[in-house]
């Protein structure tokens, strides 16, 4: 298990660091780093003001004052009742992260298309740009992170086109669980092989494995609140445990890809997977070339298992997994 230790929250990490820009920095430079590294920090991309609502607006989800959040794989709802009196902190405490905010949040919902974030995605993606999913992490003293991963794991594009915006709204350090990164792991194309750990320093997300790197080679973004690091869904990244003994790592992340790409997220009904393009989306830039297909309203905010090491669905450590592999042949 980690053990808590107390380091100062107030650190205000150094922005003066490869890949790190202001927003009036801007430009050839940045998108020349971002598509060689496969991430940038734009430290002074959202306000003050801005972040202080962000705060605000992520109690009022958690205590239900947003509509109803639904529990992952359960058709029941959280239970908002039980949170009736606690303080703040005391709410926010009970959850690690929430899927899809922007679906009852006006405000996570304006995020969406916020301005840095459209000059980014629109110089290293194109002119056409839609959004598929938002995340909110909470993640407070003691909570896990997540193993290594490539975000196109999860969602997958035709076109290799996925885009993370992760905006810390606090500091976040290597103490309390900030992202670290393999600079140029996404250039290989590949999406590596993953297993179900039981590493306790980290979610109920599977772990990626066999790249041709190590811990080595990855570096720690540290990046004061207000700063939004952007990275490609094939780059290789984690997060360690919020190691400190009070206060939370809270982050909002979304997700953008190209509007010229089909988004073959889920399974539909009846559409071969040649066809399969999920259109619960928003459209953040340019123009969306499947209009004609409209729109749906499918995708329900619900909570995601910390697990912190028990999930309860056959973890196991690597070696044994590679012992007794799955029969993947079974599954297609």
């Amino acid at each position: 298990m980690t053990t808590a230790v107390a380091a100062p929250v107030a650190h205000i990490p150094s922005v003066n660091k490869p890949g790190y820009f202001s927003r009036s920095d801007l430009g050839p430079d940045s998108t020349r780093f971002f598509k060689e590294q496969g991430f940038l920090v734009v430290h002074d991309a959202v306000s003050p003001a801005e972040i202080a609502e962000l705060k605000v607006e992520a109690a009022a989800i958690c205590r239900g004052q947003r509509g109803a959040i639904k529990i992952f794989n359960s058709p029941n709802p959280v239970d908002f009742d039980q949170l009736v009196g606690l303080s703040d902190d005391e709410v926010l405490e009970r959850f690690l992260c929430i899927h899809q905010p922007h679906k009852t949040s006006d405000i996570i919902f304006k995020f969406l298309a916020q301005k840095t974030i459209i000059d980014v995605v629109t110089a290293v993606i194109g002119p056409n740009v839609k959004s598929m999913q938002s995340m909110l992490f909470i993640k407070k003293a003691g909570k896990p992170g997540q193993a290594w991963h490539q975000d196109e794991d999860y969602i997958p594009t035709r076109d290799r086109s996925l885009l993370g915006a992760w905006i810390a709204i606090d500091n976040a350090i290597i103490q309390n669980g900030c992202l670290w990164v393999i600079p140029g792991s996404h250039k290989p194309g590949i999406l590596w092989p993953q297993f179900p750990h039981k590493d306790s320093r980290y979610d109920c997300a599977n772990m990626s494995y066999d790249f041709p790197y190590t811990d080595a080679d990855a570096v720690p973004v540290e990046v004061p609140a207000g700063a939004i690091v952007f990275f490609n869904g094939y780059l290789l990244h984690k997060s360690e445990p919020n190691a400190l003994s009070t206060g939370f790592r809270r982050a909002l992340v979304n997700h953008y890809m190209s509007a010229e790409s089909f988004l073959p997220w889920h399974h539909l009904k009846d559409v071969p997977v040649a066809k399969a393009d999920f259109r619960d989306v928003v459209m953040v830039a340019g123009k969306d070339p499947y209009a004609w297909k409209g729109y749906e309203d499918v995708a329900r905010p619900h909570v995601r298992p910390a697990g912190e090491g028990g999930c309860g669905d056959g973890r196991t450590d690597l070696p044994s997994f590679k012992q007794n592999p799955p029969d993947i042949r079974a599954k297609t």
